[in-house]
């Protein structure tokens, strides 16, 4: 089911979706506003944060000090747009589906590309993302109901705190995704090679534990926890946006859950072992 929803998505549009050049021109020309689950196959994905300058250090120890919900990939010099070891082409101002504005820590609208907020003083961050972990699991044959389900995967705020770095802190995002406990073993098996892109679970089974109410989603979609399954959270790049609600910097943008930054790496480069 999974794998016919994505082709079925790729029969409807014009352009190559598994194409990361021919997928940034697109959404640069404002064609494609859609979640990234799905397009992009076997390339890395990327969450995106952008704070002034005066805040870029301490979102940098930010994510030193929290590496499950926050994998630096890269980060860009002030007011310089590109991130040239993600791809040669690529313009952060541009190239995301859909960006998430925040203004005093407040989350304020959702734009198509942000060249008209784009300052001298930004830093750009892109943090690795589980989507690209995703095709991991498909290639070994675990399902995957949110996507068979044609949702985005569903994220909640826990109870588990993250490490502050300067005025950047507060409680860590998770995604999560329900196996059979077999399916569950392997899942963290294959998850575990690849630390950049949040790596293994941060906890299994007993949602309450952390805070978490499997039925109430924060953001994106929803999915059922069967009897025979266990629910598997993964730390989430969308934890720079609960860090940006406590920083309160005047200006921050990310991307907006789901639709994220599809970059030229493989997801196999990174890959521990």
């Amino acid at each position: 089911m999974a794998m016919a929803l994505m082709e079925a998505r790729r029969d409807d549009a014009a352009w190559d979706l598994d194409d990361p050049v021919a997928m940034r021109r697109v959404i640069r020309a404002g064609d494609f506003t859609e979640h990234t689950g799905g397009v992009g196959l076997g390339y890395v994905h990327a969450n995106v944060a952008i704070l002034p300058k005066d805040y870029a250090d301490e979102f940098a120890r930010f994510c030193q000090r929290n590496p499950k919900p926050c994998p630096l990939l890269a980060m860009s010099e002030p007011g310089d747009p590109r991130l040239p070891e993600l791809a040669a082409d690529l313009d952060i101002r541009t190239d995301v589906p859909s960006y998430r504005v925040f203004r005093d820590g407040r989350y304020v609208e959702d734009v198509p590309d942000i060249r008209h907020l784009w300052r001298d003083d930004m830093v750009a961050f892109a943090l690795g993302c589980s989507l690209s972990f995703e095709g991991a699991l498909l290639d070994a044959g675990l399902p995957l109901r949110h996507i068979d389900n044609g949702e985005t995967v569903p994220v909640y705020r826990s109870a588990i705190d993250c490490k502050p770095a300067g005025r950047f802190g507060g409680k860590m995002v998770v995604s999560m995704r329900p196996f059979k406990p077999a399916d569950a073993i392997r899942a963290i098996q294959i998850t575990s090679r690849f630390p950049n892109v949040h790596g293994a679970p941060v906890h299994i089974g007993k949602p309450e534990l952390i805070g978490i109410d499997v039925n109430q989603p924060w953001q994106c979609g929803r999915v059922d926890v069967r009897e025979d399954e266990l629910p598997l959270f993964w730390a989430c790049g969308v934890t720079p946006q609960v860090a940006v609600e406590q920083a309160r910097p005047p200006l921050a943008i990310t991307h907006t859950p789901a639709c994220m930054l599809v970059t030229d790496l493989r997801n196999a480069t990174l890959a521990s072992f």
